[in-house]
């Protein structure tokens, strides 16, 4: 299967609607049909997107009032890469966790929420990865405070 049929392949078996980005190979499709869609791109054997390899939160800014959120597929015995591309509100980004689908995602969505703020729902353990439990914000966010203590050490030089 050409990487150009797997849009009408997730109208087919999903009924989603979904955008095709040929340039990029990228996929555009609605937050709440995500999980449907990665099941089908892992569970088709025309597709086999076995792996998740990256995950990317980009916060759009409070202008565009979005983030945007690439999942970079890759099918090994394929030797196919594919991108899906989620826009969620930025004031409730709410996006559904694909770690049921590839375990991966675990500590990629951690990742993003941790710098972006996304939340990841019916993710199994949304918690900070690379900052304290208590760090205030997220320092990815383009409108990010950055704090001027944290525990009595300062922060900013």
């Amino acid at each position: 299967m050409q990487l150009a049929e797997i849009p009408e392949l997730i109208r087919q078996q999903t009924q989603a609607e979904c955008s095709w980005d040929e340039k990029n190979a990228q996929i555009t499709v609605g937050a709440n049909d995500l999980v449907a869609i990665c099941d089908v791109l892992w569970r088709h054997p025309e597709t086999y997107f076995d792996s998740l390899s990256c995950l990317t939160a980009i916060d759009l800014g409070p202008e565009e009032g979005q983030i945007e959120v690439i999942y970079t597929l890759y099918s090994i015995p394929k030797h196919k890469t594919i991108h899906l591309r989620v826009l969620a509100n930025r004031d409730q980004a709410e996006i559904p966790s694909v770690s049921s689908i590839w375990k991966t995602a675990d500590w990629h969505e951690r990742e993003a929420f941790d710098l972006v703020g996304v939340q990841f729902v019916n993710h199994p353990n949304l918690i900070r990865i690379l900052l304290p439990a208590d760090w205030e914000g997220h320092p990815l966010r383009k409108d990010y405070v950055e704090q001027e203590r944290y525990h009595g050490i300062q922060v900013k030089y």
